[in-house]
């Protein structure tokens, strides 16, 4: 009798790994191969109502075609090895139906898209006369407003003039524009610089001054400090103003400051009779 043999668990579990190994590797290579001949060098199936996105890539241009069944043995026992392309087919038809009811979006080979072409001009607000003139009126309005504020201002302080100014016209227009501020080159209430102070409170009585205090300078005779009256011009080199009576005056002085009844600082000043 011959001694019995036990095989070793371990060398019996590596023959076994290696029986299998070529079975799974053989099977997959087959289905390759079988996916090739099946539909082409690509085939793309959208699972669109799962989510799921199947690509199947053909194998390499140089593998050969198989056959779609495998053959071998395990333990004995024959196995055979098939792709279950039915499944794959009904995959496949249910991505057309998806594709297929997504909605489409079609245009005609003919069609053109026409683009409308205009000229576009830009102005810029510097060379806009029309803007300009609308922010000079606009300038305009607000400085008159603020004018008639401060002269509403200056009548309420009700400064006291002395009584041999209070019957002169003259003075008593030119107190409605205390507070307006000093423009240069100004002959509005919006603004008004020296003379354009002058010639536009004696506009108001009927009588035109020359523009500048040079020129008023010789709008009337002169006279002298102890025969002026309320109304007469006060002329010094580059300033005029108006006298109000009692050494006091009423003028626009100089820019950054308004229209004020003041004191006279001249040294010298020179009177002028113009009524």
């Amino acid at each position: 009798m011959e001694p019995s043999y036990t095989p070793d668990p371990a060398v019996r579990g590596r023959g076994r790994h290696r029986a299998v190994r070529p079975v799974l590797a053989d099977v997959a290579r087959a289905a390759t191969e079988q996916v090739t001949t099946l539909a082409g060098r690509t085939a793309v199936a959208a699972a669109a109502g799962s989510g799921v996105l199947l690509s199947l890539v053909a194998a390499p241009a140089q593998a050969a075609p198989a056959s779609a069944a495998v053959s071998t043995s395990l333990a004995g026992k024959s196995v055979q090895g098939a792709l279950n392309t039915a499944d794959l087919n009904a995959l496949a038809a249910q991505a057309k139906e998806s594709v297929a009811a997504a909605p489409v979006v079609t245009v005609a080979n003919d069609a053109e898209l026409k683009v409308e072409k205009a000229a576009v001009s830009v102005v810029s607000a510097a060379e806009n006369d029309e803007y300009q003139a609308q922010l000079a009126a606009e300038a305009e309005a607000e400085a008159a407003a603020e004018a008639e504020a401060a002269a509403a201002e200056a009548a309420a302080a009700a400064v006291d003039l002395p009584a041999s100014a209070s019957s002169s016209a003259v003075v008593s227009i030119g107190m409605r524009y205390l507070g307006v501020p000093y423009l240069w080159g100004g002959s509005t209430p919006a603004g008004m610089d020296c003379s354009g102070f002058t010639s536009y409170v004696y506009a108001q009585v009927g009588v035109t001054l020359p523009r500048t205090s040079s020129e008023q300078r010789y709008a009337g005779p002169e006279v002298s400090w102890s025969e002026a009256q309320p109304g007469d011009l006060i002329w010094s080199p580059g300033h005029i103003a108006i006298y109000a009576g009692d050494g006091m005056q009423i003028e626009a002085p100089v820019p950054g400051k308004t229209v004020r009844y003041t004191q006279i600082w001249q040294s010298n000043p020179t009177f002028i009779r113009v009524l």
